[in-house]
C-alpha cells in the first residue's frame, strides 16, 4: 500500500461527523534568548547574596545593615522568581504558554528560552507518533463479521487545538481511529460479488486513502496532521474462515475451469480451421462433433486420457 497525505489530490467522498470551529489556533509566544536571561539572573542572585553578607557583617549603624540585608533579598528572589521563566526546549518539542488561563502563545524553537514567569508552560511533543488499533471485529457491508487492525502516523501540528480544543488529544486520536476503521469496515465488503463494486480486499489503495481522508476529518480538530494510514490486518472472523476459504477455492476452480475452457476451445477451432485449409482429411459434420468432442475432453479433463486405438479405418 502506498502512503497518503492528510489532503489527497482527489478527495472521496467521505461520511465523518462535522466537527465545530476550532476557537483557539497556535501562534508564536513572545520569547528571548535564554543565554543572556540566565547570565543576568545569576548576577542578581550573586549580588542579593553579597548584599546580605555585607549588610550582615557590616559594622556601622543598625538602620544600614538592615536596609542592606532587606535589599538583597529582594534583589535575590527577584533574581530567582526571574529565573523561573527560563525554558529548555528540545527538538520536536513546544511549550504551550498560558498567563492567567490566556493563551499566550507556543514556543517551538529549540534551545533555552526565557518567557514572563508568572506564565505556566505545558510540553507538548511533536514528533512524529504511532498508533496501532486493537484488532477489531466488525461486519462488513454483507454482514460477513470480519477482522481488522489499522496503524496511523501522526504528529501535533497545531499545539494550541491540541491543548485547548479536546480533552486529550491522544485519548481522542485514538478513539477516533477505531471509529474511522470501524466505519469503513462497515461501508465495503470484504470481497465484493460485483466485479465494478470496491472491497476491502480487492481495492486496498482506495479503501486506505478514504481511510485517510476520514481521519483527517474526524482529528483535524485537535490540531493533528495524519501522515500515513494503512491496514495491518485483514481477515475473515474465524467462525466463518473456513466457509469463506472454501467459497475461495471454488471461485478459483471455477475461474481455472473457465479459463481452460476457452483456450480449449481455441485450440479445437485452429485445429478444425488448419485441417480444412490443409485439406488434410475431409470430415463431415458428424466426424467434426466427434473430433471436438475427443478433444475437448482431452484438453477440459483433469486426468490423463487413456487412448482407444482404432485399427480399422476412420469411418469403422
Amino acid at each position: 500500500m502506498s502512503t497518503h497525505d492528510t489532503e489527497p489530490t482527489t478527495t472521496p467522498t467521505i461520511d465523518a461527523p462535522e466537527m465545530p470551529a476550532p476557537r483557539v489556533r497556535e501562534f508564536t509566544a513572545h520569547s528571548i534568548g535564554g543565554g543572556l536571561a540566565l547570565l543576568l539572573g545569576l548576577v542578581g542572585l550573586l549580588a542579593g547574596i553579597g548584599l546580605v553578607i555585607v549588610g550582615a557583617s557590616a559594622v556601622g549603624a543598625t538602620g544600614t545593615k538592615a536596609a542592606l540585608i532587606v535589599v538583597g533579598i529582594v534583589i535575590a528572589l527577584a533574581a530567582f522568581v526571574a529565573m523561573c521563566g527560563l525554558n529548555t526546549v528540545a527538538p520536536g518539542e513546544a511549550r504551550v504558554v498560558q498567563l492567567f488561563g490566556r493563551y499566550r502563545g507556543t514556543i517551538r524553537e529549540d534551545g533555552l528560552r526565557w518567557v514572563n514567569p508568572l506564565t505556566s508552560r505545558e510540553k507538548i511533543s511533536t514528533r512524529v507518533r504511532n498508533h496501532e488499533t486493537a484488532v477489531l471485529k466488525v461486519n462488513d457491508a454483507y454482514g460477513n463479521p470480519i477482522e481488522l487492525a489499522a496503524v496511523v502516523v501522526w504528529r501535533v501540528e497545531d499545539t494550541a487545538q491540541a491543548t485547548f480544543e479536546v480533552d486529550d488529544f491522544l485519548e481522542f486520536v485514538a478513539t477516533q481511529t477505531e471509529a474511522a476503521v470501524r466505519h469503513i469496515a462497515i461501508e465495503y465488503p470484504y470481497d465484493a460479488h460485483d466485479e465494478d463494486g470496491l472491497s476491502l480486499r480487492g481495492n486496498a489503495e482506495e479503501i486506505t486513502e478514504k481511510l485517510a481522508v476520514e481521519l483527517h476529518a474526524r482529528v483535524e480538530a485537535a490540531g493533528v496532521h495524519i501522515i500515513e494510514s494503512r491496514f495491518t490486518h485483514l481477515a475473515y472472523a474465524p467462525e466463518i474462515a473456513s466457509a469463506m476459504l472454501q467459497r475461495q477455492q471454488a471461485g478459483a476452480v471455477v475461474a481455472a475451469r473457465r479459463q481452460i475452457v476457452d483456450g480449449a476451445v481455441g485450440m479445437v477451432e485452429a485445429a478444425l480451421t488448419r485441417i480444412t485449409e490443409q485439406d488434410i482429411v475431409t470430415l463431415d459434420e458428424e466426424r467434426k462433433a466427434a473430433m471436438v468432442s475427443n478433444l475437448m475432453v482431452v484438453l477440459c479433463g483433469d486426468r490423463a486420457p487413456q487412448p482407444v486405438l482404432n485399427t480399422g479405418t476412420l469411418y469403422q
